[in-house]
């Protein structure tokens, strides 16, 4: 890493293949030579508690990539502050370091200083510089035997601190800007599905004539358009699933099947499973033209959202799913905006209250309003979104790509650091400045 970071002015060999050189006074050794190293067990039910009380202070931990998740509080904490967690399923190798007691569980594996070093060092080092995955047997678990013969690259401790405290001041600056970009793709989200919301229910002339929709959270429409019921705009098709036990019906299939976890975007070309024309005739599944709406009616997503896109070719449904075919006064596109744009709204409208399972009614979906401007005049909507869409896309790829270049500099920073690559033992934190002094 070059720019404003100097370099050691000396190196030798690490011994350790993956880290080459290392500052000619750090050491290396084996994390289990540095580290009591255990593995969480089963929850100690005698001293759990779901909430933090005085009786229950401390958290207990298990395997997860946020810091600050908890599983629960325990009455006894099993291991002292100044430790490190690595999780040892899912994302294998994830460290964490805490700083206060704790219990752990469920194969989250527990780094204790055996002597005088600086924790959080060697936590920045097992985060980003081991790869568990390519230097380990074990593939999406680790145990304290697989963990124990990795190799570590160090400085005295009096230098392990001040590189920690280095990587603390800066990776803190990076994830703050991480989290402003974040913020940004959240208002773009919300300002697109404003912008949607207002276009297909307002119109796109400010002086138009507007009347009362009739229907309350739709509040006023312009005045030459209609409130017309879903039923009234297009036919309604469901779908089903072929038995898996048919292989016939799988086995080297050609037509896609649309289930909802293919509805990840508004239009539909590809899905994750295919079935075979034998299929579509022994089942209760049916062919769906190409460009009607697809819509989920039947799945725990619609606890937040609608999932709908249109298909560009001829596809079938599962049984969760639903098309629409719109008749000329109504063009797909548009109903695709209008659901997409007032969707919170809607699942309130099509949900039935008190189900157990989150399902769109189709008698209540059949029956709901839509704001219907004439054909012309929807194409013309949709065009307009359709551009503005373009535009919030370009915006929140840029945002999207700058989070990714700041992960990879903070990912860079931390190597270099805890690998010997920059020198930064005279690093000093900028001073805030006191509120009314100006330099």
């Amino acid at each position: 890493m070059t720019g404003r970071y100097k370099a050691y002015p000396e190196y030798k060999d690490s011994g350790v293949e993956w880290v080459n050189q290392i500052p000619t006074h750090w050491k290396f050794g084996q994390l289990s030579k540095l580290f009591e190293i255990k593995a969480g067990g089963d929850l100690k039910t005698e001293y759990f508690s779901p909430v933090l009380s005085e009786s229950h202070p401390y958290p207990i931990y298990t395997n997860a990539t946020d810091e600050k998740a908890v599983y629960g509080y325990t009455s006894r904490a099993f291991y002292q502050g100044n430790s490190i967690t690595v999780s040892g399923r899912g994302d294998v190798g994830y460290a964490i370091y805490r700083d206060k007691p704790f219990d752990a569980i469920i194969r989250l594996l527990i780094l204790t200083p055996r002597s005088n070093i600086c924790s959080k060092f060697f936590m920045y080092f097992i985060r980003e510089v081991i790869d568990f995955q390519v230097e380990s047997s074990a593939i999406g678990q680790l145990s304290t035997n697989q963990i124990s013969p990795f190799k570590v690259v160090f400085p005295n401790f009096e230098e392990q601190q001040k590189i920690a405290s280095f990587l603390d001041h800066e990776t803190a600056k990076i994830d703050t800007l991480i989290a402003k970009q974040e913020k940004l793709i959240e208002l773009l989200k919300e300002k697109r599905q404003a912008v949607i919301s207002h276009a297909v229910t307002k119109g796109l002339n400010p002086d138009a004539p507007m009347k009362d929709s009739g229907v309350e959270w739709l509040g006023e429409v312009p005045e030459h358009w209609d409130v017309t019921p879903l039923k009234h705009l297009c036919r309604f098709s469901g779908g089903g699933t072929p038995t898996k036990d048919n292989l016939s019906y799988w086995t080297n299939g050609t037509i896609p099947w649309v289930s909802p976890k293919d509805m990840k975007s508004l239009r539909v070309t590809q899905t994750c499973d295919y079935i075979t024309e034998k299929a579509v005739v022994e089942s209760s599944t049916n062919y769906v033209d190409s460009g009607a709406l697809l819509m989920v009616v039947r799945s725990g997503i619609l606890q937040r959202t609608i999932p709908v896109a249109i298909n560009d070719n001829v596809v079938t449904l599962n049984q969760d799913m639903k098309a629409l075919k719109f008749n000329n006064k109504m063009a797909v596109d548009f109903a695709l905006y209008f659901i997409v744009g007032n969707e919170k709204a809607l699942l309130l409208e099509w949900s039935k209250e008190g189900a157990t399972v989150e399902s769109i009614e189709h008698e209540y979906l059949a029956n709901g309003l839509l704001s219907v401007p004439p054909l012309s005049e929807q194409l013309s909507i949709v065009q307009y979104l359709s551009a503005e869409m373009e535009k919030f896309s370009q915006l929140e790829t840029k945002a999207s790509l700058g989070i990714e270049l700041l992960k990879e500099r903070k990912t860079a920073l931390i190597s270099a650091a805890v690998t010997g690559k920059i020198d930064v033992r005279h690093f000093v934190a900028e001073q805030e400045q006191p509120q009314g002094v100006q330099g």
